[in-house]
């Protein structure tokens, strides 16, 4: 497991002999999950194309478990590898059993006829998409999200070391991109399928891979862990983000804070205030936040979202200064927003601010 198993060697990729991307050098382990991510059109897909085989390469190599992919045959590599890409299939009178059943075909003999083992497979392998009572369904009659569980029930059925998909959560809802990232986590940690895909989806992508590929511009903007690349600032320049934020504490995108004056002050801790600052944000009220400690979990959002944040050091006793602000904060806004505050040994200040509020008649519920 330890064993470079799939390399990418000084890889050059495009169209037409045209160079897109250049000196791609990547080193991936057995069972291990890589994610491509980047920008529409950055060459997710045509690195993805490229090393399929499904375009030629223009130049370097790719190595799979050590052999060079070029000197494999088609029928060779059908064994090894199996792909998923976002072209719609539209094949004539075929039910969605007749296509995961394909997939057996690399193992058949010239006339294609499947033994008893290898229908167990096909019902095996619809059975973990869940999409067993898809099997008599024609296959061009079925939706965007079922057509993307029986395809990922054919790559399994191939029995593959490897598997390359391209945006296979795209015509998914919640429940079903999930599940079908659940069931290549499985792949790949209890079998030790080494998976290969693009995602647009960044959340998800930094909680299910073990690397992470930018693609952005004419070589990889960056390779890494998630906890390497999902932060503010690269995710940021890789989607030249300038109208919201990425929030690497929670992988979740967040919309620009409203512009102006605080309007609304926000006291809270633990939690309390996420809830309300989403709020403040929908309505375009821009509001400050505070005191907050650091590390508590209302802080993460709030420096993404509030006009200003107030903030003391964790385990530490609220300082004088950041009081004052607070108060300056409070006299300043329309009203006060207390969610919930709890009070400890050290942020016992918040007292004095909830009274303050409550004298200037500004705390509302």
């Amino acid at each position: 497991m330890a064993d470079t198993y799939f390399q990418m060697r000084d890889l050059a990729v495009g169209y037409n002999k045209k160079v897109l991307i250049h000196d791609i050098c990547i080193d991936i382990k057995k069972g291990e999950i890589i994610t491509l991510i980047g920008p529409n059109g950055s060459g997710k897909s045509t690195i993805l194309k490229s090393i399929t085989r499904q375009l030629k390469l223009i130049g370097g190599r790719v190595l799979l478990d050590r052999a060079d992919m070029q000197a494999l045959t088609y029928r060779e590599l059908s064994t090894r590898m199996a792909v998923v890409l976002t072209e719609r299939m539209k094949p004539e009178l075929m039910t969605c059993h007749d296509i995961v059943a394909t997939g057996r075909y690399p193992y058949t003999g010239k006339l294609g006829i499947l033994t008893g083992e290898d229908e167990e497979k096909v019902e095996a392998a619809l059975q973990a998409v869940h999409a067993l009572e898809l099997g008599h369904r024609d296959f061009n009659r079925i939706s965007d999200g079922q057509r993307q569980r029986v395809l990922l029930a054919r790559a399994i059925c191939q029995e593959p070391e490897i598997i390359i998909l391209d945006e296979p959560t795209s015509f998914l809802d919640i429940r079903h991109k999930l599940e079908l990232l659940s069931i290549l986590r499985n792949m790949a940690k209890q079998k030790g399928i080494t998976v290969i895909m693009s995602l647009h989806e960044i959340d998800l992508a930094q909680k299910i891979s073990d690397r992470i590929v930018c693609v952005k511009g004419e070589t990889i903007y960056a390779y890494g862990a998630p906890e390497e690349i999902f932060k503010g600032e690269l995710i940021r320049d890789l989607y030249e983000v300038d109208k919201g934020f990425f929030d690497p504490c929670f992988g979740s995108i967040e919309l620009a804070k409203p512009e102006g004056e605080p309007q609304v002050f926000v006291m809270s801790s633990c939690g309390a205030g996420i809830p309300v600052y989403r709020k403040l944000q929908k309505e375009n009220l821009p509001f400050a936040a505070g005191i907050l400690y650091t590390n508590d979990v209302d802080y993460q959002v709030a420096k993404l979202l509030a006009a200003e944040v107030v903030t003391a050091e964790p385990f530490e006793e609220i300082s004088r200064d950041s009081f004052e602000r607070a108060l300056q904060l409070l006299e300043k806004c329309e009203r006060v927003l207390c969610p919930g505050v709890k009070i400890g040994n050290c942020n016992r200040r918040m007292e004095e601010l909830i009274r303050a509020a409550e004298k200037m008649g500004k705390l509302k519920e």
